[in-house]
């Protein structure tokens, strides 16, 4: 996670109006905490886990993480290396389309360059434009529209040649 990511993640709670939001991956832990209402003050702490604890996690949630990959489907993951995953950057409802007259954004086949709209995702009733990093072709389209996503979740394989 980099810093842009991290300033993204402290505006997006600051406008949610949540009072705490806690966030744990491999070997970072944020806690951001928002003062009283209306008071505009915001405490961020952002932690490295010891390399202690970094060396013994691992070791008890890898098993647990790869287990339902290897079963899924080993020839698949051949097939889709060469594509580009994109992935939700956070957690929300997602959508293909702008509203719901509008055409989608983005279809299988469908060419794209660095900086296009590719989906929306509704988090606490804000609406946040997912955009490319990459250009190439859309491979493939993994959630439903109207669906619940997770933050880093598979939204969509672009082939970037």
């Amino acid at each position: 996670m980099d810093i842009k990511e991290i300033q993204n993640l402290i505006k997006f709670v600051a406008k949610s109006g949540a009072s705490e939001v806690k966030l744990e991956m491999d070997d970072i832990k944020i806690t951001i905490r928002t003062g009283a209402a209306g008071s505009g003050m915001e405490t961020t702490y952002v932690q490295q886990i010891p390399m202690a604890q970094n060396q013994m996690a691992p070791m008890q949630a890898a098993p647990v993480a790869e287990a339902p990959a290897k079963e899924a489907a080993p020839a698949k993951a051949d097939e889709n290396s060469k594509y580009i995953t994109i992935k939700s950057p956070i957690i929300g409802t997602f959508y293909r389309k702008p509203s719901p007259d509008k055409p989608v954004f983005v279809e299988v086949g469908s060419t794209i360059n660095k900086g296009d709209v590719l989906c929306v995702i509704e988090a606490m009733k804000l609406f946040n434009d997912i955009e490319s990093e990459v250009s190439g072709k859309i491979v493939k389209v993994l959630v439903d529209d109207s669906s619940p996503v997770e933050f880093d979740q598979p939204l969509f394989l672009v082939d970037p040649s």
